[in-house]
């Protein structure tokens, strides 16, 4: 952490023998693999509380909320100074939180209109997309097949098909691929995490008179109001200080390969948590996802 000196240590009479490398790594691995474990469900299962509030506040509702806890907890993160800003890291920062509103929204809309493991698969795309264009590589191309596989099989035409919901899902991935492209240039022009608590406290800027409407039109209950704040914290605050422990832990491909897992916890928490069932068409869309993803990353880190 910033700020932090380090002290030197206490004298002992006795100094406990080293552990091992091995058993070092092996720890610290576990405990990555528990944190990057504890993040997913937390995300996945802070959307599911959330969507219990739309029929009181509407996902823009509880979008609305979650970006300003979101904003509350880059912001004590962050600390940006935003006086010393220039354009050249406005300018990004800002499109960066356009792209962050617009992401959660578009995903909470889909969720409330196709379930939580169909939108957070065809959401799971943008990142995929984004590793797959930067390769060229003969498997890479084979996964993108197996990966448009899966996304035919989710969309197919049917009389229950919500195109608008899909549409939206993929809206949202397009967002995140977005949002990665648009927070490296925002992480080589500002320091820390400055300019995504800038672009997070933005965000909740362009939110409050959207809140401020729906609470006077939907008056929400205390229920409601908990469920919204619950999916700030649980999808918001704890996966990023999560993801920031997880990353001093494991490698940058060990956690990409983890990431492909949250479309299968999605659908494991919506089916729990909110009751909706998947058939075997949809676990093989989906399957199909996580698979293209797992096997371009465990290629690369052979």
């Amino acid at each position: 952490m910033h700020g932090a000196s380090a002290r030197p240590a206490a004298p002992a009479t006795r100094r406990a023998a080293p552990a091992p490398e091995g058993t070092k790594s092996a720890e610290t691995t576990l405990t990555g693999v528990l944190t990057m474990v504890g993040s997913g469900l937390s995300n996945q299962i802070g959307a599911a509380i959330g969507s219990l509030a739309f029929p009181v506040l509407g996902p823009v509702g509880v979008v609305a909320v979650r970006q300003y806890v979101a904003a509350l907890a880059l912001l004590a993160v962050g600390r940006p100074r935003l006086r010393t800003f220039t354009w050249r890291q406005w300018w990004p920062v800002l499109l960066l939180a356009a792209v962050f509103g617009t992401m959660n929204l578009s995903l909470y809309t889909a969720v409330d209109r196709i379930g939580l493991g169909l939108a957070v698969t065809l959401e799971f795309l943008g990142p995929l997309s984004i590793a797959l264009a930067a390769s060229r590589r003969r498997v890479d191309a084979c996964c993108a097949l197996i990966a448009a596989a899966g996304v035919v099989t989710l969309m197919r035409p049917r009389p229950s098909t919500d195109y608008l919901g899909m549409g939206l899902g993929l809206l949202a991935a397009g967002c995140w691929a977005s949002y990665i492209l648009l927070n490296r240039t925002v992480g080589r022009r500002t320091a820390g995490a400055q300019g995504a608590a800038a672009a997070a406290g933005v965000s909740a800027l362009v939110f409050l008179p959207v809140g401020v409407v729906v609470a006077l039109r939907h008056p929400p209950t205390a229920a409601a109001a908990a469920c919204a704040v619950a999916a700030g914290v649980l999808s918001s605050a704890v996966p990023y200080l999560a993801d920031l422990l997880t990353l001093r832990r494991v490698s940058a491909p060990a956690f990409g390969l983890f990431m492909s897992v949250n479309p299968v916890l999605a659908a494991v928490v919506g089916w729990i948590v909110l009751g909706q069932r998947l058939g075997w068409t949809e676990w093989a869309g989906i399957g199909a996802v996580v698979a293209a993803n797992t096997v371009s990353i465990a290629a690369r880190r052979g």
